[in-house]
């Protein structure tokens, strides 16, 4: 259950049996928005072969506060440096689900890459959600954009 300290929300992370040493995931930084996720591979490495997807362990379950999810993002120095994505980006955690995070990592580099025991793989947000009254109508209010679809925003 999700807990409040004054008006800080309180996230609980629920360390899994595999995971006998990985810290807790952290913001690396004051600013920063997200928060760094490890690997969770006591039994050893994970290789990616170019074009491959691996689901990677962090060794937690959590649990988030009513109203928000995790959105698991890439880190901009693996996704720059070396291709690796997380190919639903952002990946959802829902506030309901109690069961073991991971992370699917997508190696759209040129070449293999491993991924090692308490690695940083990726990054968490906690974002608020938004669950309105769904309805059907017979029409939409206008805009300027009307109903122009990619790429009608930008340079022409």
């Amino acid at each position: 259950m999700a807990r409040k300290l004054g008006e800080m929300e309180i996230l609980g992370f629920k360390r899994l049996p595999d995971n006998k040493d990985l810290p807790l995931p952290t913001y690396e930084t004051e600013g920063a928005a997200g928060m760094d996720l490890r690997a969770c591979l006591p039994g050893g490495a994970v290789t990616i072969d170019p074009g491959g997807i691996a689901l990677i362990p962090i060794g937690f379950a959590v649990e988030l506060p009513a109203g928000t999810e995790m959105q698991i993002r890439p880190r901009s120095g693996l996704a720059t440096k070396h291709g690796l994505l997380i190919p639903n980006s952002p990946g959802t955690v829902d506030a309901d689900y109690r069961g073991p995070v991971q992370v699917g990592i997508l190696n759209a580099g040129q070449g293999a890459y491993t991924i090692n025991h308490g690695d940083r793989v990726a990054q968490a947000v906690i974002a608020p959600i938004l669950r309105p009254r769904i309805v059907e109508v017979t029409a939409l209010s206008t805009t300027n954009r009307g109903d122009k679809g990619f790429g009608s925003t930008g340079l022409t």
